[in-house]
């Protein structure tokens, strides 16, 4: 008698698709079973308001949540910086794949870099962590707000796609989904994490299951091997800094973890909204496993509270 396949749940978006597509062949060829994506419309997919009105990137995630929660799919796979830090009650992370580039990327017109855009050069982006990295490091260019998916913003830019509106000169985009969807020849120059901290998560993705599904059978045994330690360990630091701060994923905060063979090394930034107040800090830990990242995460966060970080922007006080 044959198995019924393993429903990998995704969002509809081309980005989507095509991670969940390479989540979904891995696990099948790990675990020895047949896969089936099943498409979920997310409410950040059909609101085309600002993330930040209509709850954050959280709004790609419930949906998901949801059809799990149901039984309409048997895991779902989701950008990890679009993942809320607290706990999903039922909900497990079951693998964190290994990590791709983490940079942000700009892709501007004629080819330009950040410091060639001329003054007032008007750049996209929906995320309030690179609108404010983009004001400190260039406040006389224009950041404007866009949302829709990545190639309706790379449209946006003068000359990037033929026929599309072109009506800015660059827009700030994951260096991971551009990869993931072959289009790298757009980019202009990939931002150092010097200039522009990443989102906590960047460049991972979240293989989340039932919790009870985490425990045995061939998908447990598939996610299991399909986890990767280093991938784990960085999010872990990086999103336990976020969740003492009580930061939503919207927050004009990027963290980027790294580790060594003998450390694991984390640094942040918070911003204000307008990009004039930065506070950037760092710690490290030799502890390598998940408690030791955690704690990280948590140690760096009081210490950026106790130096009055919540007066950059909207943080937990207590």
């Amino acid at each position: 008698m044959a198995h019924s396949p393993v429903l990998i749940g995704t969002r509809g978006s081309a980005l989507a698709v095509t991670q969940t597509t390479t989540v979904a062949n891995a696990l099948s060829e790990l675990g020895g079973f047949d896969v089936e994506l099943v498409r979920v419309r997310t409410e950040g997919d059909i609101n085309r308001a600002a993330l930040s009105q209509i709850g954050g990137t959280g709004v790609f995630v419930a949906a998901l949540r949801d059809s799990l929660l149901r039984g309409d799919c048997d895991v779902a796979v989701h950008s990890l910086k679009d993942l809320p830090t607290g706990a999903a009650e039922g909900l497990t992370i079951g693998a964190i794949p290994g990590r791709v580039d983490v940079r942000d990327a700009l892709c501007a017109r004629d080819g330009l870099t950040l410091a060639q855009l001329p003054e007032g050069a008007r750049v996209g982006t929906g995320s309030p962590r690179r609108a404010a990295q983009l004001r400190a490091a260039r406040p006389d260019l224009e950041v404007v707000d866009i949302r829709g998916n990545v190639d309706t913003r790379l449209g946006r830019v003068a000359g990037l796609v033929e026929g599309a509106p072109g009506d800015l000169d660059a827009v700030v985009l994951a260096a991971a989904g551009l990869a993931r969807l072959g289009r790298l020849e757009k980019v202009s120059e990939f931002l150092d994490p010097s200039v522009m901290l990443p989102a906590p998560g960047q460049g991972a993705l979240a293989v989340e299951c039932r919790s009870a599904d985490a425990a045995e059978g061939p998908l447990s045994r598939a996610l299991a091997a399909y986890d990767n330690n280093a991938a784990r360990l960085t999010v872990t630091a990086e999103r336990a800094l976020l969740n003492r701060l009580e930061a939503g994923c919207t927050a004009p905060i990027g963290a980027l973890a790294t580790l060594t063979e003998v450390r694991l090394h984390l640094e942040v930034v918070v911003c204000s909204d307008d990009g004039t107040r930065i506070m950037r800090r760092s710690a490290a830990t030799a502890e390598l496993d998940e408690d030791g990242a955690r704690a990280l995460g948590v140690r760096l966060a009081e210490d950026l509270l106790a130096a009055g970080a919540a007066s950059l922007t909207d943080l937990a006080v207590s």
